[in-house]
């Protein structure tokens, strides 16, 4: 099998569309016939390519609606299946939560970031996503308690923010209870800041983008055995994803990609502009 530095053009551009299209590792390698450390030394290194390229351009944006939620996933195991032995041999081992904002209008995930559930990472994760945008904007999230202060302290009074709280029923079945989530019986709106319209108080979109991820990165595949092993692969198999989904797959709605939408490139990208974009960067740090 050919190492990566022995890869063709053609070859890398295959690799990058398997991936993209949802493939696990082995599948893609499966289909290519590249080496499986080859493949993952790539996904690295182009999703490295990804989040650099996307933090860099998604700024400056014209969103006006914004939409929060955090999506569940492991690495290496569940939290519950961590031993001191495994945190001490895999960093990173363990609950994985993607925190992701998404706009309404242009379908734009103009940042995401991996951490914990916990007040720190809806601290960097809220600052990140005000330093990316010029207008005062709408925002609705669920009823994640740590938004409260997160979005305080990014946006002060200068944003309408309301929550979206589910209430959730319980079920007798048992059988069914460790595959399906609890049925939601119930919403409340809770408005926090500013004035939301209560016709746009919603989570819709932004869980639509979540089934979007769970049905695209096979990471995010529930109940099968294609989790990540490392947290460094776990990131750049996000960063290709979220780099996919807002260049290179036009929205069926909007007969665009999100990017062309929202103004930040006026062309469709594919998986041959990504490595293009790989090869001028490592020629550049060659230099």
């Amino acid at each position: 099998m050919p190492l990566m530095n022995k890869l063709t053009r053609e070859q890398r551009v295959q690799v990058v569309n398997c991936l993209i299209e949802g493939c696990s590792i082995r599948a893609t390698v499966r289909m290519t016939g590249i080496a499986k450390k080859t493949v993952m030394r790539l996904l690295r290194e182009v999703g490295e390519v990804c989040e650099c390229y996307q933090d860099r351009v998604l700024r400056n944006l014209p969103c006006r609606r914004i939409q929060l939620d955090e999506l569940w996933g492991f690495n290496y195991c569940k939290a519950k299946n961590v031993t001191p032995e495994i945190a001490e041999r895999v960093p990173g081992a363990g609950d994985v939560w993607l925190w992701v904002a998404v706009d309404v209008e242009t379908k734009l995930v103009p940042c995401w970031r991996l951490g914990d559930r916990g007040a720190r990472t809806a601290l960097e994760f809220v600052h990140d996503l005000a330093s990316r945008l010029r207008n005062r904007i709408r925002i609705t999230s669920d009823g994640h308690r740590v938004y409260l202060t997160a979005i305080e302290s990014a946006f002060g009074s200068e944003v309408d923010y309301a929550m979206l709280v589910k209430i959730y029923g319980t079920d007798e079945r048992e059988d069914e209870k460790r595959y399906s989530p609890a049925q939601c019986v119930g919403t409340q709106l809770a408005v926090i800041s500013g004035k939301p319209d209560p016709r746009h108080i919603s989570t819709s979109f932004v869980e639509r983008q979540n089934w979007s991820v769970r049905t695209s990165m096979r990471r995010y595949t529930r109940l099968s055995n294609g989790f990540s092993r490392k947290i460094e692969n776990h990131a750049a198999a996000v960063a290709l994803n979220y780099f996919a989904y807002n260049f290179i797959r036009i929205h069926r709605t909007l007969r665009m990609t999100p990017a062309m939408a929202a103004g930040v490139t006026d062309r469709l990208w594919d998986a041959n502009d990504l490595v293009s974009l790989w090869e001028a960067q490592k020629a550049e740090r060659a230099a």
